[in-house]
């Protein structure tokens, strides 16, 4: 096993919100001129797809401590911004309300993306986070990618965060995966042979469905085209810090598990080769997830079937604990799971304050989550 806990990264993607309808302020622009004229926090700092949106694609980490502490301070510097900006900031999948059609950055690639995509991007307005992982290699990055699928809609589960659109509950906790699922490459990754096998197929995609090139595969997983890591894209955006940090502490586990012989934990955090689910399985286990979340039944990324969520998180703490305990996080995602059962989802919590008061009360929900420290 390293010596060195796995390296991991996050990206997180935060819109700018109207503080009287909610729906998305095309002001980043503004706020990424500021923020990007500061030495600290240009290469940290990036334009996203839509006029309201701002990235954190945040330095390497080996602690989750240090992850949350920059999360957070990065949280502070844009809430500051928006305020300066006049209009709100938040970590939602989707936002409450939207324009029939968004600005989209003027950049020649997003451009380009709109020409071939279309009507897609109508509601293509969402927020995610991304979790890198350092990989050795490539050959080790696909055997990682191939045991994390079982586990996607485990993950999608614990993070929904956008069940209000367009004014109205969703009835899903991820309103923003069913917006995904309208792409050329979606949902869950197939199966790969090896990192050649990997390389062959996605290089066919190219050129097809507005496929230009490998950064717009929309897998819920896939190797990174800039990094060595292996990228996990299936969670919402994050009302708060600490739940985006529970995120990486499991894909940081997982990973070690599979890729780490000291670990000797490859075959526990997968299922049987019998029990192995198809592609059609686990989307719909995606879907699953997306629209309830942790309040029903969970697809166990072990077993294989549906159980029930508070058994599932007992199971996945269980067979990701050697790398949990040795990287130091065993008691950070216990905690998480603890606080996700206790106080529910993001989702939950954005229906909660809707049911009770609507805009005002997302409002309300929103400002002090946004940079809270814990």
């Amino acid at each position: 096993m390293s010596s060195e806990p796995r390296t991991f990264g996050l990206e997180e993607e935060f819109v700018f919100l109207d503080p009287e309808t909610l729906r998305p302020a095309d002001v980043a622009a503004g706020a990424f001129r500021s923020l990007s004229g500061r030495a600290a926090l240009k290469p940290i700092t990036h334009r996203e797809f839509l006029a309201s949106q701002v990235e954190h694609a945040s330095t390497v980490f080996t602690s989750m401590e240090e992850a949350h502490t920059a999360l957070v301070a990065f949280r502070r510097e844009l809430a500051a911004e928006a305020g300066r900006l006049g209009v709100n900031v938040a970590s939602i999948g989707a936002p409450p309300d939207a324009q029939a059609f968004p600005t989209v950055t003027d950049l020649p690639r997003y451009l380009r993306i709109v020409d071939d995509m279309g009507g897609v991007i109508a509601d293509h307005q969402i927020q995610g986070l991304h979790v890198h992982v350092g990989i050795p290699d490539h050959e080790a990055g696909v055997r990682a990618l191939n045991v994390s699928r079982t586990w996607l809609p485990f993950f999608s589960a614990l993070t929904g965060n956008s069940p209000i659109w367009r004014g109205h509950d969703t009835g899903y906790e991820s309103w923003r995966n069913v917006a995904q699922r309208r792409w050329t490459t979606t949902g869950c990754p197939p199966v790969f042979r090896d990192g050649a096998d990997y390389d062959r197929r996605l290089e066919r995609l190219i050129g097809i469905g507005g496929m230009k090139d490998r950064a717009i595969i929309m897998w819920n997983a896939r190797l990174s085209p800039h990094v060595p890591t292996l990228e996990i894209r299936v969670a919402d955006a994050q009302l708060e810090a600490w739940s985006s940090v529970l995120l990486a502490a499991l894909c940081r586990a997982l990973v070690s598990c599979v890729v780490d012989e000291g670990l000797g934990r490859a075959r526990s955090v997968q299922p049987t080769d019998e029990s192995a689910p198809g592609p059609e399985l686990l989307n719909a286990s995606l879907l699953h997830s997306a629209h309830s979340g942790l309040s029903a039944e969970v697809l166990d990324p072990v077993l294989a079937e549906l159980r029930p969520a508070e058994e599932t998180l007992e199971r996945a703490l269980r067979v990701l604990q050697p790398a949990l305990e040795a990287s130091g996080d065993l008691e950070l995602v216990r905690d998480g799971f603890e606080r996700l059962l206790r106080d529910g989802t993001g989702a939950a919590r954005q229906r909660t304050a809707f049911a009770a008061n609507g805009l005002p009360g997302l409002r309300a929900l929103y400002e002090p989550t946004f940079a809270a420290s814990r």
